[in-house]
């Protein structure tokens, strides 16, 4: 007997339709976890929105759509934050298009809120200074006590190899333990989209892990034979993560790295909102270009598909060519 006409012509709801798409993005593009997480709350949202309309993906219109973000506007949603809303929308409904799901575009035509690319927050040398030397002081003084010792040790290899590298967070706690080797002077480092890129290590972060892998060998060996295999370099109880932790994903979390440098940054003496992970790497790439680093070179350290995205740091090279002219130029006043 022939199935049903109406159930082999149902059409996919809002959950199917944005699970379609995530695949896409995954398969075809390789998004990242931490973008298709974004993208499913927004779309989540979006479908909230429609359903008290009574409307889906399929049959919204370009009204719906601006009336959702005049809706994040009176929900105090930063311009940033509605942009990048506008933006999975748009991916959506083009998805939609180009599979035949929907046969119009009413996002097409939508236009984004005006907002201004504000200037990356930059770290001083000096105060990066005074996190490297406090987070080193730590690891001083807690070296009669193992378990202390490990954690001091593991805040300060973060940082250094953080300002060594400019890595992105999630770059940086996925790490695996082979980056440590005692001779490593690149590591190959796996970015947004799957991508791979070579990033040099400089003398103080091949020391600062060292540190902390002694570290970690010797809290293991202080708590009793039982531990002592988990000390060699494929480590931690065989976890091949540089940082392992218990948690979930094997590896510490961005966000437990961030609480730890926010409270590193009280203890030098700097504001807790100054410091943040991402705030380092700015202080990685502004302070390369300041001292003569080509954009180029840069974009490809922080492993930028699109020089666009570099080209934030064009204050930083624009404040420098001033400096050169005047102190440089036969005919610029003394």
């Amino acid at each position: 007997m022939a199935a049903p006409r109406a159930s082999r012509t149902a059409r996919p709801g809002d959950a199917q339709l944005a699970a379609l798409f995530l695949d896409m993005l995954a398969a075809e593009q390789g998004a990242g976890a931490n973008t298709l997480a974004a993208y499913q709350r927004d779309l989540d949202d979006l479908s909230a929105f429609l359903r008290q309309r009574k409307r889906t993906f399929r049959d919204a219109t370009t009204d719906d759509l601006r009336d959702f973000l005049a809706d994040l506007d009176s929900r105090g949603f930063k311009p940033a934050s509605a942009a990048r809303r506008l933006s999975a929308i748009r991916h959506m409904f083009r998805f939609l298009l180009t599979e035949n799901l929907r046969k119009d575009d009413p996002a097409a035509i939508l236009s984004g809120p005006k907002r201004g690319r504000p200037l990356p927050k930059v770290l001083s040398i000096a105060d990066v200074d005074r996190l490297l030397l406090r987070a080193n002081d730590a690891v001083a003084a807690a070296a009669d006590k193992p378990g202390d010792r490990v954690r001091a040790a593991r805040l300060a290899c973060l940082l250094e190899v953080l300002y060594a590298t400019g890595l992105r967070v999630s770059e940086l706690v996925a790490l695996p333990l082979t980056a440590a080797q005692r001779d490593a002077r690149l590591i190959v480092v796996r970015g947004k989209g799957n991508k791979e890129r070579l990033v040099p290590l400089n003398e103080a972060a091949r020391r600062a892990m060292a540190v902390y892998l002694d570290a970690r060998s010797a809290a293991a060996k202080s708590s009793g034979s039982m531990r002592q295999q988990s000390t060699r370099p494929n480590a931690s109880g065989g976890s091949k993560w540089l940082f392992p932790s218990s948690g979930e994903s094997g590896h510490l979390t961005r966000q437990h790295f961030a609480r730890e440098l926010k409270e590193l940054a009280v203890a030098a003496g700097l504001p807790a909102t100054k410091v943040s992970p991402h705030v380092l790497r700015h202080a990685f790439a502004s302070h390369l270009l300041h001292n003569g680093a080509d954009l180029r070179i840069v974009q490809t350290l922080l492993g930028h598909s699109d020089i666009s995205t570099t080209q934030i740091y064009t204050h930083v090279v624009e404040d420098r060519l001033k400096s050169l002219v005047r102190d440089l130029h036969p005919l610029a006043e003394k």
